[in-house]
C-alpha cells in the first residue's frame, strides 16, 4: 500500500470560552451547529470586499422557488443525469450495487476540483470522450466536472475497477501509469487533466484509509457511521467525521489567524449520497440516516467552489467591487486563501443561506408555518438542493443553453481562477 498524502491529524478547535465573539456557539447546540456557516459569516465580514444584495436575494429567491416548487427540481432529479450510476431500490445494503454505487460517489468527491480551463469554450480544451450516458449509443466529449465522471465510466465499462479502494490504493494493483490511462484526453484536446500528480496522492491517501480502517470501502465507512452514532447520525455528524477522517477532505484556512471552514468537498460527498438514496417518497425514512431526525440535510450549506460565485453575481445576488471585476476579466490568478478568494467562497455560503431563508419567508407568509417546515425539514429547500439547480443553471447559461428570463441579471463574468484541490 501506498502511504497516504498526508499525516493523519487532530484539527484542534478552541474552547467556546476563548472562541471570537463571532464564532460563539451554544453550547447545547454545537452538535447541530454547521461550522463552515459560523466561520463564512466571519471571513465575509472580515475580508469586506464581496457584498451580498438583498433585493437580489429577494428577486432571485423568488425564482429559484418556482423551480425547486413548483417545477419540481427535487433530490430525485440526481438519478436523471446520463452519466449517474443509480443504486437499486428499493435499498438494499447486501445488494453488490449498493456497495459499487457508494465507492464510485466516493472516488468521485475525492477528485472534484479544479476542473477549469484557460481553454474554456475551445475544443482543444481537456475533454473525456465516453458515451453520452450510459443508456445512450451516441459518444461525445465531456468536459469540466463530467470529465472526471466520465472517465471513471469508461473505466468501469472498460473493466477496470478503478472505483474499488482496494485496486487505487495500491501502486502494484494500479501503478500511475493506469490512472493516467484513466484519464486519458480526447483525440482533440491539447491539454491533460489539472492536477493529475496531485490526485493519484488523494487517491492513495484515501483509498489507504480506506482500506486500513474500514474494510476497503465507503459502506465500510457508513457502516462505522451507524454504529459510531447508534443508527442516529445526521448529515452534519457525517461531513465531520469524513473530514476528522480524511486529510484531503478536509478544506480549511487561516485568514487573519481564525480558521474558516469551507468544507466544500466533504459536503458535496455527503449530500450526492443523500441524493443518490433519497427514497421514493419523502414521507418513507432515508435508508442512511434512519434515526428520529433522518439526515437534517437543511444544516449543510452550498459547496463553496467557482462555478456557483458565478451564477450568483449573474443573478445580482452578490456584488464584486471594481478591483476584483478587472482580475475576473484579466483571468489573474487568485491564490488559494487569498483575501479575494476567501472572501468569494465565504460570501457565496452565506449568500445562499440567505436565498434559502428567503424562500422559506415566502412560503410561511403565503403557505403558513407548517408548510414552510415540512419543505425545509424534507431538504427540498435546503442550501444543498439550491446549490445543485444553481451549479446547473451555471453551465446551461454558459453554453447558452438556457436565459433566465423575468428577474434583473449582470454580465456573467469569468469564474475565478484558483488552482486547488479543495474545489
Amino acid at each position: 500500500m501506498a502511504p497516504p498524502l498526508h499525516e493523519p491529524e487532530v484539527v484542534e478547535t478552541l474552547p467556546l470560552s476563548e472562541k471570537p465573539q463571532d464564532l460563539w456557539i451554544e453550547q447545547d447546540d454545537i452538535r447541530h451547529h454547521n461550522p463552515v456557516i459560523e466561520t463564512s459569516e466571519y471571513a465575509f465580514k472580515a475580508t469586506d470586499l464581496v457584498q451580498i444584495n438583498d433585493e437580489g436575494v429577494k428577486h432571485a429567491a423568488r425564482h429559484i422557488r418556482q423551480k425547486l416548487l413548483v417545477e419540481s427540481y427535487t433530490p430525485r432529479t440526481w438519478r436523471t443525469h446520463p452519466l449517474h450510476i443509480c443504486p437499486p431500490e428499493p435499498y438494499d445494503p447486501d445488494d453488490p450495487l449498493t456497495k459499487s454505487v457508494l465507492d464510485w460517489i466516493f472516488l468521485i468527491s475525492s477528485l472534484n476540483f479544479s476542473f477549469w480551463s484557460e481553454k474554456e469554450g475551445r475544443p482543444d480544451r481537456y475533454g473525456v470522450e465516453w458515451l453520452a450516458g450510459w443508456d445512450s449509443k451516441e459518444r461525445k466529449v465531456h468536459t469540466g466536472y463530467w470529465s472526471l465522471v466520465a472517465a471513471l465510466d469508461r473505466a468501469l465499462e472498460e473493466d477496470i475497477p478503478i472505483t474499488d479502494p482496494r485496486f487505487y490504493s495500491s501502486e502494484t494493483l494500479c501503478p500511475d501509469s493506469l490512472i493516467e490511462h484513466v484519464f486519458r484526453e480526447a483525440k482533440q484536446s491539447t491539454e491533460s487533466i489539472p492536477l493529475l500528480k496531485e490526485r493519484v496522492g488523494v487517491m492513495r491517501e484515501v483509498g489507504f484509509i480506506l482500506c486500513n480502517s474500514f474494510g476497503g470501502s465507503f459502506k465500510g465507512f457508513l457502516d462505522e457511521f451507524q454504529r459510531r452514532y447508534d443508527g442516529q447520525g445526521t448529515s452534519l455528524d457525517l461531513v465531520r467525521m469524513v473530514t476528522d477522517t480524511f486529510p484531503s477532505f478536509r478544506d480549511e484556512v487561516y485568514y487573519e489567524g481564525t480558521k474558516v471552514c469551507l468544507w466544500k468537498r466533504a459536503q458535496i460527498l455527503v449530500a450526492e449520497t443523500w441524493a443518490a438514496f433519497f427514497p421514493f417518497s419523502a414521507e418513507d425514512p432515508h435508508p442512511l440516516f434512519p434515526g428520529p431526525n433522518g439526515p437534517e440535510i437543511r444544516r449543510l450549506t452550498m459547496f463553496a467552489d467557482y462555478r456557483v460565485p458565478q451564477i450568483l453575481y449573474h443573478l445580482c445576488i452578490l456584488a464584486y467591487p471594481p478591483s476584483l471585476l478587472r482580475k475576473l476579466h484579466a483571468h489573474t490568478p487568485l491564490p488559494s486563501g487569498s483575501k479575494e478568494e476567501v472572501s468569494l467562497r465565504a460570501a457565496s455560503v452565506i449568500a445562499v443561506e440567505r436565498v434559502r431563508e428567503e424562500i422559506l419567508r415566502l412560503i410561511k407568509e403565503e403557505e403558513g408555518g407548517e408548510n414552510s417546515d415540512k419543505v425545509s425539514n424534507a431538504g427540498v429547500v435546503s442550501s444543498v438542493l439550491i446549490d445543485f439547480y444553481l451549479w446547473d443553471l451555471a453551465k446551461k447559461v454558459e453554453s447558452g443553453e438556457e436565459r433566465i428570463e423575468g428577474i434583473e441579471t449582470a454580465e456573467l463574468v469569468s469564474i475565478h481562477r484558483t488552482r486547488s484541490i479543495w474545489y
